[in-house]
């Protein structure tokens, strides 16, 4: 059972997408292969991704394709003479060649063929170039002629089967059995004789295939470097990766900063090396983490000299971006930062929703309004640190390092004078970023960081610009988690409907009358409910658990929301909470039926005097609804969902023996329609702990 090879060699693949090119292409093929009935196994398939190729090889497959028996209903054995023979010229065989089964509708004709299986080769010749077309890119480009797209421009494909070539074109390219080695450390093609022997040719050729170990072997090196001179490497995995993405052969190589160079803030340089240049930064390995003067950078070449003059070329780069950083330092601070501000008139946040002047004073009036429910937060401080958090992107050190934006503003802040949670304030605005990033806890800095996240949802939503299933091109789901970290993570009670009314407002006169305040407020808050769904079932909380609650309540609280959650699933999990719930579907069921079928609703209290004296579960049970609703009430009030769950379980046993001892649709139509109304009783009493009927399975 032979192999398949296939490498795609091209021009230098971006790091950031070699490896969902890679996955790409492993899915596109093995999608065919298995559509082909070829078997293979997926476990021993090999995919490896370098900045010029893309390679994968499938273990295993069977020379021929299985043989296979097609059969194809026609029409009855009696049907008409002209009918028959239609069906026999559209398979092209005989009546001879044809079955009769009998159906339900009486004996029809079946038509019964044998396909022998293809070559494996030639099937590979066909559907490899598909597969290669349904490569999916972020960004892709014509290349040549033929119009068809890839990442950078193809220069030859190898494909092998075994030891045999699989001919196809793709593009103005010949599939064959030849490649090329490292672009430097290479000189000619290497012709591959099998699959067998492909990766230990190209490794001869300086070409080291899996992404994992060349990153492997850069932080390991990178790390003796650091070592050898008694200091740490600032570890950073975006790095190690984005490195592995732009090497082939990684040679490890250490260079010097200029020690002058050192006393700007030390973010600076460290953006410097890593967005710019992709250097590793060192560090002392004193508790106080500082920058050492030295560097670590990967080159893709392996030179006579050690790499001195690589290195050296490399230094006279950083020095000069240095030096610029130090003169942009030196400007930004001749100003202080409030200066700024009327020059963020001509930064614009979003055509529609004004500049980045007009965000800052929304965020500031929002950060001093939300402070009442962040306790210990400063209002004036918040309000502060919201007018200034965005000025220093009109700095021209922001101007040079886009990331550093937050960060510069934190310095000049505190150059300037300004409070501590001010300008640690201005740092933590952005944050938290991602699902990774660490969530601001100083109450300022929550409060700035929420107002402005709360400030970009409440713009979106209102001129409907609200991320789709596919698209989110203002990061709004990023936005929206984050708030919810900021509230959940360090437990502050913040009525979101409130909230967003308050953000909503900051927009007063330049917002579109639809869909209006209160429209685009509902909005907001279903649509960070879904997102809470979508934690919580990361947790291992069920979503319709969430969505019961939600219903039941209405609750915009987020900390209170999961809280009664949680406390709600736990019930659930009882058996207390799954008798009840079937309890209740009982009686919803029933009441859904006979409502319907009387044409109303049954809602009210029942009349005690219709109690049957002889059924004492009746009265029973109406005189624990009553208890049941005070405590419940109480206790929610009090956010003691545990209480409020314990008084529901206590419902069980007389629920239990109503329905085991009384007769619901009994002959007595006043009877009827007072057992009807504890029902009512039963279902509305449940359902103001939680929407039970939302509840699944």
């Amino acid at each position: 059972m032979p192999d398949l090879l296939l490498e795609v060699l091209s021009e230098e693949i971006p790091a950031r997408m070699q490896a969902g090119g890679s996955d790409e292409l492993k899915r596109q093929v093995l999608r065919r292969l298995e559509e082909a009935r070829l078997e293979f196994d997926a476990e021993d398939v090999k995919s490896y991704a370098t900045p010029r190729r893309l390679a994968l090889i499938v273990p295993g497959l069977p020379a021929v394709q299985p043989d296979i028996t097609v059969e194809r209903k026609g029409p009855r054995v009696d049907a008409p003479e002209k009918a028959i023979q239609g069906f026999l010229k559209s398979t092209g065989l005989t009546l001879d060649d044809c079955e009769q089964r009998e159906t339900p509708k009486g004996p029809v004709w079946f038509a019964v063929k044998q396909e022998e299986g293809r070559p494996t080769a030639d099937l590979l010749a066909d559907l490899l170039p598909q597969a290669l077309a349904a490569v999916s890119w972020p960004k892709s480009m014509r290349w040549d002629e033929s119009g068809i797209r890839w990442v950078r421009p193809i220069r030859s494909i190898l494909c092998l089967l075994g030891d045999q070539v699989v001919p196809f074109r793709f593009g103005s390219v010949q599939s064959g059995r030849t490649t090329l080695g490292h672009r430097f450390l290479s000189s000619g093609s290497l012709t591959i004789a099998d699959v067998d022997s492909y990766a230990a040719t190209v490794e001869k050729a300086k070409v080291m295939l899996e992404p994992e170990r060349r990153a492997r072997e850069i932080e390991a090196n990178a790390k003796a470097l650091a070592a050898g001179e008694d200091l740490l490497l600032v570890e950073d995995d975006w790095l190690v990766a984005e490195n592995a993405g732009l090497v082939e052969w990684p040679v490890v190589l250490p260079g010097t900063i200029d020690e002058r160079l050192l006393d700007l803030p030390q973010e600076v340089p460290r953006s410097a090396m890593r967005k710019h240049q992709r250097y590793f930064s060192l560090r002392s390995a004193d508790p106080i983490i500082k920058l050492a003067p030295r560097f670590v950078m990967v080159a893709n070449t392996d030179i006579g000299d050690g790499g001195t003059a690589v290195v050296a070329g490399n230094e006279r780069v950083l020095r000069a971006r240095l030096a610029d950083a130090r003169f942009f330092w030196d400007q930004d601070r001749r100003r202080r930062l409030e200066e700024q501000l009327p020059a963020l008139e001509g930064v614009v946040f979003h055509a529609r929703l004004g500049s980045m002047r007009k965000k800052a004073d929304r965020i500031a009036r929002l950060a001093h309004i939300l402070c009442p429910a962040i306790s210990a937060a400063n209002p004036d401080d918040a309000a502060r640190a919201g007018l200034l958090c965005k000025a220093d992107l009109v700095t021209e050190m922001v101007g040079e390092f886009p990331d550093l934006q937050g960060t510069m503003g934190r310095y000049y802040a505190r150059l300037d004078g300004e409070e501590h949670s001010v300008f640690e304030a201005i740092a933590d605005h952005h944050s938290p970023k991602g699902l990774g990033d660490s969530c601001p806890t100083a109450p300022v800095s929550v409060a700035v960081a929420l107002a402005d996240k709360l400030d970009t949802l409440a713009g979106f939503f209102a001129i409907d610009e609200r991320p789709t299933g596919s698209k989110d091109p203002f990061a709004l789901r990023r936005a929206a988690i984050g708030a919810i970290r900021l509230i959940i993570e360090n437990v502050y009670s913040l009525p979101l409907k409130r909230a967003f009314s308050n953000a909503l407002a900051g927009y007063n006169g330049i917002l579109p009358e639809e869909p209006g305040p209160e429209a685009t407020r509902d909005a907001l808050l279903a649509f960070f409910v879904d997102r809470v769904k979508i934690d919580l079932r990361k947790r291992g909380v069920r979503h319709d658990w969430v969505s019961a609650v939600f219903g039941a309540s209405g609750e915009d609280d987020l900390v209170r929301l999961l809280a009664r959650v949680l406390a709600f699933g736990r019930f659930l999990d009882s058996e207390d909470g799954t008798n009840l719930l079937i309890a209740y579907r009982r009686a919803a069921n029933i009441l859904r039926i006979e409502e319907k079928k009387d044409g109303q609703s049954y809602e009210g209290e029942p009349d005690t005097d219709l109690f049957d004296k002889d059924k004492a579960e009746e009265r029973t049970l109406h005189k624990r609804i009553a208890i049941a609703n005070t405590t419940v009430e109480f206790a929610l009030a009090q956010a003691n969902f545990e209480a409020a769950m314990k008084s529901m379980a206590e419902l069980r046993k007389p629920v239990d023996a109503f329905f085991d001892n009384v007769t619901v649709n009994c002959e007595d139509p006043a009877l009827r329609r007072n057992r009807l109304l504890m029902l009512s009783q039963i279902r509305s009493t449940l359902d103001r702990v939680a929407d039970f009927s939302k509840i699944e399975g």
